[in-house]
């Protein structure tokens, strides 16, 4: 295992760019700031300190790229995942982008592979923060040849863990197919112009079992107003989440869920709950399910599995 310790004045990409094996990078506190990909298999980042160690960049949707067309919500990344068995570990990963309503999504870390892991991290930007891989079959039609291959096409399924980290966002701020499993997290909802906003936004198909699952989770009211938030809504039919124990800020609106504009997603949107933890009454859409306490048992069981299986 090769071990490297950099500062911002080294060349992150390069050094990515040369792995040719199992590494694992220590980062300097400071602002690196750039487009980063991380290829390679088997790669560890680990920042000095979380709050101070931060990678960054300001891309945006409607921003035009060096090809002539809009970098589109894909394109806008600052950190691009595509190696295998990668882990991030007490960073900040940021779009520093404040201005979605008239400058479209930026996305702060896009996770284009199967296997990925992230404790104590800090993701942050507003709308489409953390986009989690594979994408819906019919992007993958729609962007071959505008986005890279090894970023776009994934056969079969991933499954990606996140523990204890703070993730901040306005609209659709976690979204993607993954099965994901967000442990002791808080999901921080940031103020928007236009006075609403989505935390996940999944587009599972109906084959995957399990989706985007939060277990004693905190979301947070971090300047988006009361009864403000949905929890979730469908990206695409069939999209699936679970909230087990999680406690909820006054800013989260008491149906929880949304259809998704002037859709029919409420008749194929897997969501479900167990014990969410309010200071207001709520009052769940009817197309939503309340989970059991074996069937939350057992969902806590397969995030469990899953940790302790990453990598394996």
């Amino acid at each position: 295992m090769k071990e490297l310790h950099i500062s911002p004045e080294d060349s992150l990409q390069n050094i990515l760019n040369c792995l040719d094996g199992p590494a694992t990078i220590y980062l300097k506190s400071g602002v690196y700031k750039g487009k980063f990909e991380i290829a390679a298999d088997d790669v560890t980042l680990i920042g000095e300190n979380r709050e101070t160690t931060v990678i960054t960049y300001d891309d945006y949707a409607r921003k035009i790229h060096a090809d002539g067309r809009e970098y589109n919500t894909f394109r806008t990344y600052s950190v691009c995942v595509t190696g295998e068995r990668v882990t991030l570990k007490n960073l900040t990963v940021e779009n520093s982008n404040k201005h979605p309503e008239t400058q479209g999504q930026c996305v702060a870390l896009s996770v284009n592979c199967k296997n990925f892991r992230a404790q104590n991290i800090d993701i942050v930007s507003t709308q489409d923060t953390l986009f989690l891989a594979p994408f819906p079959d019919d992007l993958v039609v729609r962007y071959r040849g505008f986005i890279p291959q090894r970023q776009l096409y994934m056969e079969g399924s991933s499954r990606h863990v996140f523990d204890n980290c703070r993730i901040y966002g306005t609209v659709d701020f976690i979204f993607g197919c993954a099965e994901a499993y967000f442990s002791n997290c808080e999901l921080i909802s940031l103020s928007d112009a236009r006075g609403h906003g989505f935390v996940a936004a999944p587009a599972h198909s109906l084959k995957q079992a399990r989706g985007f699952v939060f277990c004693n989770c905190a979301f947070v009211d971090g300047g988006a107003g009361e009864n403000t938030v949905y929890l979730a809504r469908p990206w695409r039919d069939f999209g699936k989440c679970e909230f087990i124990d999680c406690s909820l800020g006054k800013h989260i609106k008491p149906e929880l869920y949304d259809k998704w504009n002037d859709t029919e997603r409420d008749k194929t949107a897997r969501f479900a709950h167990f014990n969410p933890i309010s200071p207001l009454p709520l009052s769940p859409v009817e197309w939503s399910k309340e989970l059991t306490a074996d069937e939350a048992a057992e969902i806590a069981a397969e995030r469990d599995k899953n940790s302790a299986s990453f990598g394996k």
